[in-house]
């Protein structure tokens, strides 16, 4: 009994060890490789926000590759992307209401869906899903949208997300040889 006792006070302390100090160092550690970024931008008085880590592409093949088509990504690295309104918009011809959201994509060769998330996850992917098995949780998607992808000449090296208006208002995502636009309207 005294054994058992001693085990599982052990346990508990190496527990308590790895979750308060080994995780927050794991974190901090892969946020020097794929540092935090924001973009913002006011949209006829509504301001928008998008919190993400960016990720390089360090020689490698990222789409189809190191990213699956046809598979749910956490849209960068570390924690899920956020994206914040203050006011109410509308993505292409949805409306999302004002408040923070999680966003996801499902990038394909010639198209990528994009989600928006009720839900915002301590981390965008499972520990013990090896890095594959997001922790998004479908059943809380308040937006799924559809929008082509497009092919660049030069290779982007860091993951980005901006807005961008050409006569309309876009969230811009880029990497490594392909773009997407997602139209924002209000």
């Amino acid at each position: 009994m005294k054994l058992l006792k001693r085990l599982i006070v052990v346990f508990l302390v190496l527990f308590g060890l790895f979750y308060f100090v080994g995780l927050p160092y794991l974190r901090n550690q892969t946020k020097k490789h794929s540092p935090e970024k924001t973009s913002t931008y006011v949209l006829q008085g509504a301001e928008l926000e998008v919190h993400y880590s960016s990720p390089s592409k360090k020689g490698r093949e990222i789409f189809g590759q190191l990213v699956p088509f046809d598979k749910v990504w956490r849209t960068g690295a570390n924690e899920p992307t956020t994206f914040t309104t203050s006011e109410a918009i509308k993505i292409i011809d949805k409306p999302l209401p004002a408040g923070t959201y999680s966003l996801w994509t499902i990038p394909n060769k010639d198209s990528w869906k994009v989600i928006f998330n009720k839900e915002v996850p301590d981390w965008g992917v499972s520990l013990f899903g090896g890095g594959t098995q997001t922790t998004r949780e479908a059943s809380e998607d308040l937006i799924i949208v559809e929008v082509p992808s497009r092919n660049v000449q030069e290779p982007i090296e860091n993951f980005s997300i901006d807005f961008i208006n050409e006569d309309q208002l876009y969230l811009s995502l880029s990497w490594d040889k392909t773009i997407i636009n997602v139209p924002i309207n209000r």
